[in-house]
């Protein structure tokens, strides 16, 4: 082999490792990450049935109830790693909008109800976290998560999410929402 194959050789290596790193991210990216634009025009928005949940303290929650208000509703659990990523971002979502008519809920889909309590304590979590009954259909509806619906002033859903998202992407899209009329 000579020198210039070797020195080739040596450079395309690398170059293959990255290539390979590219097309495995691009492949198992979040959703979140395509389907990163705007929320969707209001005249495309349809209504949303009532979903009722008790929080973690018993208290019950009603998405009909927030009528009026920007809902931000995260699917999450506590072993979830992107889920994780994206709490601080939440939190500081939730304490920031939430004198603006802004109301943040996470959903858990933990079983243990101490690992939830726990993960509140460590997160500073102000915003309720509920927990779907047996019962309840939603945790049917999600095939993965994190996951997360923002809903307008009139219970519209206006955005879906699905894998972990920046703080910034909820802060435009909820502004864009509290501007409408």
């Amino acid at each position: 082999m000579s020198a210039e194959t070797r020195k080739l050789d040596a450079l395309m290596k690398p170059l293959g490792v990255i290539v390979v790193i590219g097309v495995l991210f691009l492949g198992f990216a979040p959703e979140s990450i395509w389907h990163s634009g705007g929320v969707a025009p209001a005249s495309a928005r349809k209504a949303t049935a009532d979903v009722t949940l008790q929080d973690i303290d018993g208290k019950r929650w009603s998405l009909a109830e927030q009528r009026g208000r920007v809902v931000l509703v995260n699917y999450r659990a506590t072993w979830c790693p992107p889920c994780r990523q994206e709490t601080a971002g939440l939190v500081r979502l939730a304490n920031e909008y939430r004198g603006k008519g802004v109301e943040v809920v996470g959903i858990s889909l933990d079983e243990d109800l101490t690992a939830v309590r726990e993960f509140v304590a460590e997160y500073y979590i102000s915003y309720s976290i509920l927990c779907p009954s047996n019962a309840s259909n939603l945790t049917t509806m999600i095939e993965s998560i994190p996951v997360s619906l923002l809903y307008d002033r009139q219970g519209r859903m206006a955005k879906r999410y699905v894998g972990a998202v920046s703080e910034a992407t909820f802060k435009r899209d909820v502004e864009q929402l509290l501007a409408e009329e």
